[in-house]
């Protein structure tokens, strides 16, 4: 999925198709390519679009930090970006990606394991690995 750099085009029509919000973001869901497990959301501002467009691999816009976050760049858990969408108002973005390791900072594998069931918000899914070490913070 990776873009030359001399053959800005590509680049360019996407960044022109997405509506981005007032403060300059739109949203981006992550999904396995191949098994459509929705793995994360997160936010891209015009320059994170255009390097995860350049390199293949997804980069996002860290509203916390107000920097640019290259997701696996302290984990290791890069995503591959094989396909990127636009919804059809422009104002959202789909990655198809294969993630390496997990994706959630929590170390699961996707950011969505909390669901409501029986009336009650219960956790689905286990930790896979201590978040500590993957962020050498133990």
């Amino acid at each position: 999925m990776k873009h030359h750099p001399e053959d800005s085009a590509p680049i360019d029509q996407m960044l022109q198709a997405v509506a981005f919000n007032g403060d300059g973001l739109v949203p981006a869901i992550a999904q396995q390519h191949d098994t459509g497990e929705v793995l994360m959301l997160a936010w891209m501002n015009r320059e994170a679009l255009a390097e995860t467009l350049r390199t293949g691999h997804a980069c996002y816009w860290s509203r916390s930090r107000q920097k640019l976050w290259r997701k696996g760049e302290e984990s290791g858990h890069v995503q591959a970006v094989k396909e990127i969408r636009i919804d059809c108002d422009g104002d959202a973005v789909l990655l198809l990606v294969d993630q390496a390791g997990v994706a959630c900072h929590t170390g699961r594998h996707n950011c969505f394991f909390t669901a409501l069931r029986d009336d009650k918000l219960q956790t689905i899914a286990a930790v896979e690995i201590d978040p500590e070490t993957v962020y050498n913070k133990g």
